[in-house]
């Protein structure tokens, strides 16, 4: 896999930074106020990556549009209640992308974050400046649409045989499947290793910066 990309796209949430059970914390509380069941652990993780609104619908497939209007107002209400910080990347992310920025590869983020809650998380662990861009999902379609992977490679102008994906959940795994990109998965996240590799990735590592081991 050596110089075999020049662009690499990271899902943010489980990818870069540990978060997934602060998110999972959001929807079950988010379930709760709006009087609803409040789903398990692993249920919650399995939405992670999806828009918001698509996430809500699928953890509460009998609510009407004004109830998910609520959980979405009751889940971003807590998830900025608190602000991020370079700690909670996981270990040695930061260095990671300051050396793949330093040996010449792109660097963009596909996220199912809407764009302030990406632009906060950016923002709070200084690592904006290490982007070339970034999309989110309230700007273009959902994962596993692959459309916001499609306008990433259209900014860069980088052939879809030198992006690699990288993220921790099936539906980043599918998505670069559907934009015909390679992938590689990290099992830190949402989805276990053995969930993962259904998808086909090139490797499913256990950390994100073992991926500088590879490339």
């Amino acid at each position: 896999m050596k110089k075999a990309f020049d662009l690499i796209i990271f899902d943010w949430d489980g990818t870069l930074i540990d978060s997934i059970d602060w998110i999972v914390h959001c929807l079950q509380k988010a379930g709760a106020l709006s009087d609803c069941a409040i789903p398990e652990q692993q249920a919650a993780k399995d939405v992670i990556g999806l828009s918001i609104d698509k996430a809500m619908q699928a953890l509460f497939p009998e609510a009407d549009d004004q109830k998910i209007e609520k959980l979405v107002r009751h889940y971003r209400e807590e998830y900025f209640s608190k602000q991020p910080s370079p700690d909670d990347l996981f270990t040695g992310v930061y260095d990671m992308l300051v050396q793949l920025k330093a040996d010449g590869y792109l660097l963009a983020v596909a996220t199912g974050k809407a764009r302030a809650g990406l632009d906060q998380a950016l923002a709070g662990t200084g690592t904006g400046d290490l982007f070339i861009t970034t999309r989110c999902a309230d700007e273009t379609a959902s994962k596993p649409d692959p459309r916001m992977l499609h306008e990433i490679m259209a900014h860069t102008q980088v052939d879809k045989t030198r992006v690699l994906m990288v993220g921790d959940s099936i539906h980043d795994l599918q998505m670069a499947q559907n934009a015909q990109i390679a992938s590689i998965a990290v099992a830190c996240g949402a989805h276990s290793e053995d969930f993962l590799q259904q998808y086909k990735p090139l490797r499913c590592l256990q950390l994100p910066t073992q991926l500088l081991d590879l490339i």
